[in-house]
């Protein structure tokens, strides 16, 4: 699988840095196949994580707090947060502009997945449960009924921001984006890790687990890099007026 590299014309950059229409082209390309392709990507994801997190093999363990979980706390602004995973984990396919890449990036990102289901199946957890009243917090009420405090460690959420972390920087020179857009995607993945301990559904230990696991996965996946990908983009940025 290839990734692209390259240098954006400065006269089609807009104020952060990005050449914007070639990205928007970019964006445009496979569309069909990215929306549904994500969709069906998640429909099983959730199926299976789900049919675990009801039905889980043998005793559940609960994971310990640790005193970093506790200086943490209940910190219910972190909803938002948490919940921007589903964008941020599209935004790499999204990003992609061959058909290749975005099979390549979603057989990747299955592998683990699959990898952590096999965890939760094998070794059930849970985190403990949180004394807080959810009839004030109705938003934490829907989340906390939807995905209850199983499946806890390795961390799936974490884990999966780790490994578009990783995928968007390795991208980021083809799609000229410059240190500023790099620096945000860090900072993005890390307050998305953080939420998940603000908002009691991961402790830290599952936290860590979670990067482990997607930063691993992601190294023993890394694409190549490819001169054409380099070419198609550069080829974009020259086209604009």
């Amino acid at each position: 699988m290839a990734l692209s590299r390259s240098s954006a014309s400065s006269a089609t950059l807009g104020a952060t840095g990005v050449a914007l229409r070639p990205l928007l082209q970019v964006l445009r390309r496979h569309f069909w196949l990215k929306s549904i392709g994500t969709s069906g990507f998640m429909v099983v994801f959730f199926t299976l994580y789900f049919y675990l997190l009801k039905h889980p093999d043998g005793h559940v363990t609960t994971m310990p707090l640790t005193a970093f979980d506790r200086w943490v706390g209940f910190q219910p602004w972190a909803l938002p947060i948490y919940l921007s995973l589903w964008v941020y984990v599209s935004l790499p396919p999204a990003l992609m502009d061959s058909r290749r890449d975005i099979l390549g990036f979603g057989m990747r990102i299955g592998a683990l997945c699959l990898v952590g289901l096999a965890v939760f199946y094998v070794y059930p957890t849970k985190v403990p449960p949180l004394a807080i009243n959810f009839a004030q917090h109705p938003d934490f009420a829907i989340l906390k009924g939807v995905d209850a405090g199983g499946n806890a460690c390795p961390s799936l959420h974490v884990a999966t921001a780790v490994f578009a972390a990783f995928w968007l920087d390795w991208m980021a020179p083809g799609l000229g984006f410059g240190v500023a857009m790099r620096g945000t995607n860090a900072l993005w993945c890390a307050a998305i890790a953080y939420s998940t301990i603000a908002t009691g559904q991961h402790v830290a230990v599952d936290v860590l687990a979670g990067a482990a696991l997607g930063a691993t996965i992601a190294w023993m996946t890394k694409p190549r890099l490819s001169s054409q990908s380099t070419r198609d983009f550069e080829e974009r940025v020259n086209a604009v007026p």
